[in-house]
Formats: C-alpha cells, sequence, structure tokens
C-alpha cells in the first residue's frame, strides 16, 4: 500500500522551525508527521494542520538512542502506507557554557538527540529511500558549526558532525537517487531561544541583515531542499544566517 501523496518525517516538529516546515509542507500537499516529546503541542500542531485542510500525524518521543530512533522510523512508515518520502531531522537541544563546566549528563543528551538520533533514523530509512529510488532528507545545522564561538563548544561541534553527516550521506545515498542537504540557520526567534533573551539580537547584529529570522524563513529553505525544485542539490549545507558566515 502506498499513499497517494508523499509523507514527511519531522523531528523537533512540534515547535519553532520544524513547527514551520510541517506547516508549510502540509500546505503542499504533503501529508507531515510530527515527532515531539509534548504531546499538548504535538497535538497542537497536528489539530491546526488539519483545520487548514492538510493531512498531519503526531508520533510522542524523545529521540535518546537507537532504538527509540528506529520506532519512530518505524511509526511513521506504517503511518505513511509503507514509506516515508521526505525526513526532516530538526529536533535539537543547545546548552551553551563553558567547556570546563559542562557535564557528561549534558554532553550525551546534546550528541544523543543532535547526533545519534538523525544518524539512525538516517540508516532506518534513506536504506528504504534508495530502494525505492527516490528520497531526499534535510539536516537542521547551524552557522556556528562553522566557526569558533565561546559557550558553543558542545551544540556547535554536535552540528559540525551533521555537516559532514549530510556529505558522507549525499555520497552514500545520492546515487541512489536520495537527496541528503542541510540548512545552516543563524540566530532565529523560537520558543527555544527565547531564554536567550538579547543575546539572540546580538548574535544577529554581527550579520549583514542585522536582525534575527523568523521560523518560517527557516522553514523556506528546507521546504526547498525537501522538495523537486532542489532536484540536483546533494549534500550542500545552505546557509541561511542573514550573511553571518559570509563576512
Amino acid at each position: 500500500m502506498t499513499n497517494s501523496s508523499p509523507t514527511a518525517l519531522i523531528t523537533g516538529g512540534t515547535s519553532g522551525i520544524g513547527r514551520a516546515a510541517a506547516n508549510q509542507l502540509a500546505r503542499l500537499g504533503v501529508h507531515v508527521v510530527v515527532v515531539g516529546r509534548n504531546e499538548e503541542r504535538g497535538e497542537k500542531t497536528v489539530a491546526g494542520i488539519r483545520a487548514a485542510g492538510g493531512k498531519a500525524d503526531f508520533i510522542s518521543s524523545d529521540l535518546r538512542s537507537a532504538a527509540s530512533a528506529r520506532e519512530v522510523a518505524r511509526k511513521a512508515t506504517e503511518l505513511g502506507g509503507g514509506d516515508v518520502d521526505i525526513l526532516i531531522n530538526s529536533a535539537g537541544i543547545f546548552p551553551f557554557g563553558p567547556t570546563h563546566e559542562t557535564t557528561e549528563d549534558v554532553f550525551d543528551s546534546v550528541y544523543s538527540l543532535n547526533v545519534k538520533a538523525p544518524y539512525f533514523l538516517v540508516g532506518e530509512l534513506a536504506p528504504r529511500m534508495a530502494k525505492r529510488g527516490k528520497g531526499a532528507i534535510v539536516n537542521v545545522s547551524t552557522m556556528v558549526a562553522d566557526y569558533g564561538v565561546p559557550g558553543m563548544s558542545l551544540y556547535g561541534s554536535s552540528k559540525a558532525a551533521i555537516n559532514l553527516l549530510t556529505k558522507s550521506w549525499a555520497a552514500e545515498y545520492g546515487p541512489s537517487g536520495v537527496r541528503v542537504n542541510a540548512v545552516s540557520p543563524g540566530p532565529t526567534r523560537t520558543e527555544g531561544t527565547e531564554v536567550m533573551g538579547e543575546g539572540v539580537d546580538q548574535l544577529a547584529a554581527q550579520a549583514p541583515a542585522g536582525r534575527p529570522a523568523t521560523p518560517e524563513e527557516i522553514a523556506e529553505a528546507i521546504v526547498f531542499l525537501a522538495t523537486d525544485r532542489a532536484s540536483f542539490i546533494y549534500g550542500a549545507i545552505l546557509a541561511v544566517d542573514g550573511g553571518r558566515t559570509a563576512v
């Protein structure tokens, strides 16, 4: 059984950038399956998409282990009628602080969600896409994976791993028709960055755009890479950072 509309699995799809991407893909007729920890937020996201005429489902998961990633992939495949056509790895955490104050628990939590979960989701879903000869994977990275920032060694290094994995997966699965790319956002106003307060504006002020992005602006780039409009783009890391890494 195959769905008439493509199915997209979006981790971190119940808030911020992930939710904005889910909304935009749903408007294009994509069946979106959003993953998050907060069930209330998940159900609200799904209800909003359905109220607008879209098709959506929610999977509750903390995505902190290979087993949980495989279970999410299994559930999404089932909800998609046997296929997941698009995978967007948007879930992530970004605690900031000095390296010497980072605990092992925090280190493990960041790498589990930011690196391990995408790794095993790709490992589960990309071979199935390759077998069908088509699929798209978009990883959400960050501009601080490209240069050193005090206090961001843990977060930045986890996303630097994602940048390399993006290229490796493009080389590995691209010949079978699976496009793997990444979006590298700059400071963005989301629920998750509210705790940074004026720090978001200070980071944004260093870029030519001079302001933070909206989640919808980042989502535009994600949706572009996830759809056939980007049919000849493989292994790219698209900077959507207001020009910060260009200056």
